[in-house]
């Protein structure tokens, strides 16, 4: 397995001015990662965002680093639903001059609004996706759906969604430490999506029962009304090492990318979960 980290990652110094979404690639080669994701580009004013992508594409060249993946949001459950596929499929065209092998959006951030479980909206779900699929095929690019947004977070739902759409080109970016947000045990969600999965998210929770007070600032709560913060890969409840043995033990040899999310200081926490996550990869 080879060793990413999501521009995601460095928010945190991002939003103090500390570096820019360009800046994370040169502090990505410096701290040992093989490759950078990116999430949705922030484009500068007076920029077009091809050009920018553009620009992050010669910044990566010139570091030697190649883009892995490319993440952004959609939301296929909205009012103008083509609308929301023109958008997408622009996306694909800025993977595309980012280099990316791969684009994962998401299924939808919301919940129906009337009293309809999963499988009522399916169908509506997958038939957008399967033509986004279609036209990033075309360009050699793959898409992908993460468990991600609680209504379309848990391993059976992903694992419908795919067989749903069903294209050789449409798979799981398999976040482990996402399945906590819907109450899942990340070893056995990571069982389900291994065979479907075309990219690896490493991220870790630590977790607080629901029966407790709230712990303050910095959690956030799971469907079921548990606590989480998220943290450094490997001190948090997320079994990591069991999870890359699964996903290794199903053949999965491409990018484990370090998504953080916690309070920690986000260039140390980046540093001792790539340091962890070696060592997991090491004993596998």
């Amino acid at each position: 397995m080879k060793f990413a980290v999501s521009s995601y990652s460095f928010s945190q110094y991002i939003r103090a001015g500390r570096i820019s979404q360009k800046g994370t690639i040169a502090k990505a080669k410096e701290m040992g990662f093989d490759a950078i994701e990116f999430t949705d580009l922030e484009v500068p004013e007076g920029v077009s965002e091809i050009a920018f992508a553009e620009q992050i594409r010669e910044e990566c060249e010139k570091c030697a680093m190649p883009v892995s993946n490319y993440t952004l949001g959609a939301d296929f459950l909205s009012a103008d639903v083509d609308a929301e596929i023109e958008r997408v499929k622009k996306k694909v065209d800025v993977a595309a001059v980012l280099g990316a092998p791969g684009l994962r959006h998401d299924a939808t951030w919301q919940r129906p609004a009337t009293p309809r479980g999963f499988a009522n909206i399916l169908p509506a779900l997958a038939a957008p996706i399967r033509r986004v699929t279609e036209y990033a095929a075309a360009k050699g690019i793959r898409t992908m759906v993460e468990n991600h947004g609680f209504f379309v977070q848990d391993a059976d739902r992903v694992e419908a969604l795919i067989n749903t759409v069903d294209h050789p080109n449409f798979g799981w970016l398999c976040d482990m430490g996402n399945f906590l947000c819907a109450d899942e045990n990340p070893a056995v969600a990571c069982g389900k999506a291994a065979p479907y999965t075309f990219y690896v998210h490493a991220k870790d929770f630590i977790v607080k029962d629901g029966n407790g007070a709230n712990p303050g600032m910095g959690f956030f709560m799971s469907r079921a009304g548990n606590y989480l913060r998220g943290t450094i890969v490997g001190h948090g409840a997320v079994p990591v090492e069991r999870c890359l043995k699964i996903l290794a033990g199903a053949g999965y040899d491409g990018y484990v990318s370090i998504e953080f999310e916690g309070m920690e200081d986000c260039a140390e926490g980046i540093a001792i979960g790539l340091e962890n996550l070696k060592n997991y990869i090491a004993r596998i």
